[in-house]
C-alpha cells in the first residue's frame, strides 16, 4: 500500500490535515454516491473528507471523490469514537504505507461519539523509530488509545 493522502481538518479555525481516515456513517441520507471517480494508490478509500473540530465537537464538512455531501451544513460526527492524529512540523520519517509517516509532533485528539474528550501532544523529535514496525502496524487511528483507558487491556491496542 502507498502512503495515503490525509483527510483535511479545520482545527481551531486553521486548515490542517489528519493522518487518519474516520469512517463515514452508514446509510446517511446526506451522503450520496458521486459520479466523480477518484482513482489513486495514494487514496485507496476513493474520497477525501473535510472535517472540523469546533467548540469541542467533531463534524464532517465536505466529501470529494466517490461520495458527496448534500446540503450546506456540516454533519455532527456522533458515530465516531477514536483518536485522530494531527501531524505538526517537519516530516522526520516517510513511511510508504498508509498513514505511518512520522512528523516532529502529533496532536492526538480523543473523541467519543463526536465529542472531544482529551488532547495530547506527542514529540517525536528524539524518539527512536522502527520503520519496519510502522509499516506493519500502519497506525490505524481507531486503535490508538490514551494510556489509562480501560480498553488498553486488549492485546491489539497501541500504547504511547
Amino acid at each position: 500500500m502507498t502512503a495515503q493522502i490525509h483527510e483535511k481538518l479545520i482545527y481551531e479555525g486553521e486548515e490542517t490535515s489528519m493522518a487518519f481516515c474516520p469512517p463515514l456513517p452508514e446509510n446517511h441520507p446526506r451522503i450520496k454516491d458521486d459520479e466523480i471517480k477518484f482513482v489513486s494508490s495514494g487514496c485507496w478509500r476513493g474520497y477525501i473528507g473535510t472535517w472540523e473540530i469546533k467548540e469541542g465537537k467533531f463534524y464532517l464538512v465536505d466529501i470529494k471523490g466517490k461520495y458527496k455531501l448534500v446540503g450546506d451544513s456540516p454533519i455532527f460526527a456522533d458515530w465516531f469514537s477514536g483518536v485522530i492524529r494531527i501531524p505538526r512540523g517537519e516530516l522526520l520519517h516517510y513511511v510508504h504505507m498508509g498513514f505511518g509517516s512520522v512528523f516532529e509532533e502529533e496532536l492526538h485528539v480523543k473523541i467519543e461519539k463526536g465529542i472531544v474528550q482529551k488532547k495530547k501532544v506527542i514529540d517525536n523529535r528524539h524518539k527512536k523509530v522502527d520503520l519496519a514496525a510502522l509499516r506493519k502496524k500502519n497506525l490505524p487511528g481507531s486503535e490508538n488509545r490514551f494510556e489509562g483507558d480501560e480498553d488498553l487491556k486488549s492485546p491489539n491496542k497501541i500504547r504511547y
